[in-house]
């Protein structure tokens, strides 16, 4: 009897062993020596994802980690993308990770002003986006920092960055203000856009809508340089002077040569030159010129404008800019 005893406590102490050396392997730290990146393809099951966890080493065995899923990990499904699996984590957390974890997200920034051509650049530079995509519509993104997900297409992320501007747009037209000139969310885009281009300040934006919305109402032309190059370059830097023949090319965007607004955006205006010519500054300016600090002098009168305009010139001269 003692003898059976002595046998039953050995099976047990056995059987405790053994549990406790099958729940090490799914709670005790796995194989990750450090930081490591890993990618759930699209479909994958969970054996497939073990396979391939074991492949790179990250798991002691494929099979083991199988048995210890099913018998000790959720039965929750598992999500496709990038996961970051941290050093030292466990099996059972590498699971939790793929069923419940954050897919790694990455960032591309369209800065305001940034025409549509150099948005295109700016993705089929990125080599962690896939698929062929046209040059955007101008003016059809809404400059912001996206997320995308490592396999994500090209495609989509235009898409969102143009549902961005079309609810953003929507938005703010519908709280623009009696002294908005544009009749239209495409124009007030394409005004936004000249404005965007016009000023680097941005105190200065609304009183620039005020001065080009001003304009726009008696039918004056809006003499943007910016306009002109457009046609030339698709909003990329000229490079240098402009030409007195494009100056006075009448195109449908040069408004050197033609009145009210050009054909089309010039560029992908932000949220805050939007917002400026759908509430324009209250003034009666009509010029403005460069005031050698960054910003503009604005004038009601076309001598007012030719003196800030004499002055500007004399700085750059003292400079030895001209």
């Amino acid at each position: 009897m003692k003898k059976l005893g002595l046998v039953l406590g050995a099976v047990v102490l056995i059987g405790l062993a053994g549990l406790v050396w099958f729940a090490s392997g799914w709670y005790g730290s796995a194989d990750v020596e450090e930081d490591t990146s890993f990618i759930v393809p699209q479909g994958s099951t969970l054996t497939a994802v073990a396979r391939l966890l074991d492949e790179e080493g990250l798991i002691d065995s494929s099979d083991s980690f199988l048995l210890r899923a099913k018998v000790l990990g959720s039965g929750d499904p598992i999500q496709a993308g990038e996961f970051l699996i941290p050093a030292g984590a466990s099996a059972s957390q590498i699971l939790d990770t793929f069923q419940n974890g954050q897919v790694i997200r990455r960032f591309v920034t369209v800065p305001e002003g940034l025409p549509s051509i150099m948005v295109w650049e700016r993705l089929m530079a990125e080599d962690l986006l896939t698929g062929e995509v046209p040059v955007p519509e101008e003016g059809s993104i809404l400059p912001d920092t996206y997320d995308f997900e490592r396999g994500e297409s090209r495609a989509s992320v235009v898409a969102r960055m143009q549902a961005a501007m079309d609810e953003y747009l929507a938005d703010s037209w519908a709280k623009r203000t009696s002294k908005a000139v544009v009749k239209s969310p495409e124009e007030a885009v394409i005004l936004a856009s000249v404005v965007e281009k016009e000023t680097a300040v941005p105190d200065e934006r609304r009183m620039v809508a005020g001065a080009l919305s001003n304009r726009v109402r008696i039918g004056m032309s809006l003499g943007a340089d910016a306009t002109t190059i457009y046609p030339i370059t698709k909003g990329k830097p000229l490079g240098r002077r402009i030409k007195i023949s494009e100056l006075r090319d009448k195109n449908p965007y040069n408004t050197r040569a033609i009145a009210g607004l050009p054909i089309g955006p010039i560029t992908n205006p932000g949220r805050e030159a939007i917002a400026a010519v759908l509430d324009p500054a209250e003034t009666k300016a009509l010029y403005y010129v460069a005031d050698g600090s960054g910003g503009h002098v604005f004038a009601e009168t076309l001598d007012e404008h030719n003196r800030n305009a004499a002055a500007w010139r004399k700085l750059r001269r003292e400079r030895g800019e001209i």
